[in-house]
């Protein structure tokens, strides 16, 4: 390797011309634009460094922080040709480390195409785990390899099981969305459809949110779960109507009241637990270790500054943090890799989860029963 001397610094809107340049010369498709690399540079929630060589741009590292978790992404790396064989590409990677690190991040993800068998022997070499495969990821339709590695000093010894994600396709519908990852993971024969998603949201509704369409409610969709043959444990900390202090119409307010009221009934004629307190993160671990999966209401507002209840599932922990599925990617840059096994630090999953001026805090844990009462056809 050559001691060439090179400058790694932080990009500057006089990059952007070499920036485009370069993007355009090393990739011919999953190009970023320059109005991409414009936005890139001014914007927080990301790491965008430069290699200077001779005092030319040579190299770039964009890593995107995601709002509200301890994870970080390399979203695009790139050397000018003149520059390879320098160990540039491996000093913004580990550059691109410590700037994730000073961030507060967890962890660093990447996807590399399966057939990049130099990037692969980098990330490896400098300790990246391989935790999965994406298939048809990139425009050429190649294969990415899916790699993750611990950014902090931490032992992780995750408990998690395989969660199958799946998009929500309205953006009211995230309880459904996470209800299906839920059963779907314990029980394979219960399939993921857009007609699913609808059939849970119609059961589980509260009709009316602080705008537009209703939420789901817990009970609702306890009973839903319930109605499908799993066992179900509803978790409330307030005993009076949900959802209904952001709701300004009088009428409306009747209606979300009468619904909750409807959902209460149901869950004592069908023997739906309700345990009327705050859910603590050990209970959260202790129905994980016991094959259980949880849904969790969380306020958004830390990942997207909107004051919106938002139903993810908890999809595993260890001893630094909560991993969650998330149905709804943020932006139209984040893939269903980004929405996977995110990282959530134990303090800020605390005061993510719950909602609302009176600290909403609501979980459904969903576990299934004995395989001869499992129902064999999953009610649409």
């Amino acid at each position: 390797m050559s001691t060439t001397p090179f400058l790694i610094r932080a990009a500057q809107a006089k990059d952007l011309d070499a920036l485009t340049a370069l993007e355009n010369q090393s990739f011919l498709t999953d190009r970023l634009s320059r109005r991409s690399f414009k936005h890139w540079i001014s914007t927080d929630h990301r790491a965008l460094l430069v290699a200077e060589l001779d005092g030319l741009l040579a190299a770039y590292i964009l890593i995107i922080y995601h709002p509200g978790t301890r994870l970080a992404r390399v979203y695009s790396l790139a050397v000018a040709e003149r520059a390879r064989g320098l160990g540039i590409a491996r000093s913004l990677v580990i550059a691109g480390e410590q700037a994730s690190r000073d961030n507060g991040r967890l962890y660093l993800r990447l996807e590399v195409s399966v057939d990049n068998t130099a990037a692969i022997k980098l990330y490896e070499a400098l300790g990246f785990q391989k935790f999965g495969l994406y298939h048809d990821y990139y425009e050429d339709h190649r294969d990415a390899l899916r790699y993750q590695k611990c950014i902090r000093r931490y032992h992780p010894m995750l408990q998690q099981r395989p969660v199958q994600w799946f998009r929500q396709t309205t953006r009211f519908t995230c309880g459904p969305a996470a209800l299906m990852m839920a059963m779907h993971s314990l029980d394979a024969r219960f399939q993921p459809t857009q007609a699913q998603e609808l059939t849970l949201w119609r059961e589980a509704t509260t009709i009316f949110m602080t705008s537009g369409h209703g939420g789901c409610h817990p009970i609702g969709l306890g009973l839903a779960a319930q109605q499908r043959g799993f066992v179900a444990e509803v978790w409330i900390n307030q005993s009076g109507t949900l959802f209904i202090d952001g709701v300004r119409d009088e009428q409306k307010k009747q209606i979300v009241q009468l619904v909750d009221n409807c959902f209460k009934q149901q869950a004592e004629q069908q023997n739906l637990p309700i345990n009327y307190a705050n859910i603590t993160q050990d209970t959260l671990f202790n129905a994980l270790q016991n094959g259980a999966l949880a849904l969790v209401l969380i306020s958004t507002y830390s990942m997207d500054r909107k004051k919106t209840p938002h139903w993810v599932v908890v999809s595993g922990f260890d001893k630094d943090c909560l991993y969650i599925h998330d149905p709804d990617p943020d932006d139209q840059r984040q893939s269903e890799l980004d929405c996977q096994y995110i990282p959530i630090a134990r303090e800020d999953f605390e005061r993510m989860s719950c909602f609302g001026k009176n600290r909403l805090r609501t979980a459904l844990i969903i576990r299934t029963p004995d395989k001869s009462r499992l129902s064999g056809d999953f009610l649409a």
